[in-house]
């Protein structure tokens, strides 16, 4: 009897022994969170596909519903091919300054795990980096057009300027690094320059723009714009937190909190603008500067205070209002406003974080914060870089397939919407879809 009491006491005592011998240290679990944490991570970046996918049906028009989803699902599917047979070596490979030049077809991974989970959670990126073109060129461009695109994009332009920046390239080697923490840039400017290369490109829809009049193609349903932006903040929870790529990383929580802060002050301040400035709280305008918001903090999340991050965001907010409207008078046909909120408030975004980064939130201090001038020049020298290259290389590549293959399509087949004409589909079969421009 006495030996029944004593061996759980025994037990109990060796336990710590045993742990130590064959279980779980300190260093593998936190190696385990790590993995964990950047693979949830990216999953929630995936699912702001959806997000994009709803916004961008929810701002255009029914006939052309079956086409962005087609588009939002095969340039994550395309760009995942890519990126794994080349984009992946271009942006993270060893190489030179301008791009890397080894590592296609997962050919240096071999058994490192933690390369696996590297390239699941840069994949979404460049994926998301994809599909933003997607809004801007809706309801004309062909689908075999925009599948060429997506080819270019993932396996060379994103990666490109990926590796400038997080790759090791010269963005990364300056004398004072330009700061994209999560991809305000590297992510969000790429595809916004590059949707402004392909809207020019395409000319705008048929009846937008009338002489010097110009005619708002409402969306078909704002509920369903409304779910996509709430799955893209909810996805964004994944983007800039999950850039830690450390679930130890005690960062998570600030940039959280930054992130959240800047996304609901662009929401407030793009509301107060377009009230002041249309005598309405436009609905459509709010929902894409929540958008704008969120983006323009991605770069300087973990960099920047909360105070600070309401700043971004409220700017951004104000920002997009007059990006939109100055597009418009230029006859940019953007039906959701992706130029706006990705390319102008990333552009913005990054270069705040010259202006508000704060030594304490990610040992940078900018110019506000007594840090001089430095890291404001390197912010803004990478925007304009990033710009000239994205710019330029997407206009050049728009114009050869246009030449090529033709971009557009005819004009009965957009009067008549591209799910017919497309794919010979409906969204909404049971209900009769307008073939004009109303």
């Amino acid at each position: 009897m006495k030996r029944l009491v004593l061996l759980p006491m025994l037990l109990l005592l060796a336990l710590p022994l045993l742990v130590s011998a064959d279980g779980p240290t300190a260093e593998s679990n936190a190696i385990a969170i790590d993995f964990i944490w950047t693979l949830v991570a990216a999953f929630l970046v995936f699912f702001m596909q959806a997000g994009f996918a709803m916004l961008e049906v929810g701002l255009t028009r029914a006939k052309s519903a079956c086409n962005i989803i087609m588009k939002n699902l095969i340039d994550f599917s395309i760009g995942a091919l890519m990126f794994w047979a080349i984009g992946f070596g271009v942006m993270f490979g060893a190489g030179n300054m301008l791009f890397g030049a080894e590592g296609f077809f997962f050919s240096t991974v071999g058994s490192d795990a933690w390369q696996y989970v590297f390239w699941m959670f840069h994949v979404m990126f460049a994926a998301t980096a994809a599909t933003i073109v997607s809004g801007a060129v809706a309801e004309r461009i062909k689908f075999s057009g925009y599948l060429f695109y997506t080819i270019f994009i993932t396996a060379l332009v994103y990666p490109i300027v990926g590796h400038w920046i997080w790759g090791g390239g010269w963005l990364a080697s300056l004398g004072i690094p330009l700061i994209d923490f999560a991809g305000s840039t590297v992510v969000h400017s790429v595809g916004g320059w590059s949707a402004l290369a392909g809207a020019i490109i395409l000319g705008p829809r048929i009846g937008k723009y009338v002489g010097k009049s110009i005619k708002p193609i409402n969306g078909h349903n704002l509920p369903l714009a409304a779910l996509g932006v709430f799955i893209l903040w909810f996805g964004w929870y994944g983007f800039n937190p999950g850039s830690t790529v450390s679930g130890t990383n005690a960062g998570i929580a600030v940039i959280a909190v930054t992130t959240t802060l800047a996304g609901a002050a662009a929401t407030v301040a793009t509301m107060l603008t377009s009230w002041i400035r249309y005598k309405k709280p436009d609905v459509a305008l709010t929902l894409g500067g929540a958008v704008a918001g969120l983006v323009a903090i991605t770069a300087g999340c973990a960099n920047v205070s909360p105070s600070s991050a309401v700043i971004i965001g409220s700017i951004a907010g104000i920002l997009y209002v007059f990006s939109v409207s100055l597009l418009d008078r230029l006859k940019v046909d953007d039906p959701v406003g992706a130029v706006s909120a990705h390319g102008v408030c990333g552009a913005w975004g990054t270069i705040a974080v010259g202006l508000f980064a704060e030594s304490g939130f990610g040992g940078v201090s900018g110019l506000f914060f007594g840090g001089g001038a430095g890291q404001l020049v390197s912010q803004m020298l990478g925007v304009v870089t990033v710009f000239v290259f994205v710019f330029g290389s997407m206009i050049l590549f728009f114009k050869a397939v246009d030449m090529a293959f033709g971009l557009r399509v005819k004009r009965e087949d957009e009067l008549k919407g591209l799910d017919l004409s497309e794919h010979n589909a409906e969204a909404y079969a049971d209900f009769a879809i307008t073939a004009t421009n109303d």
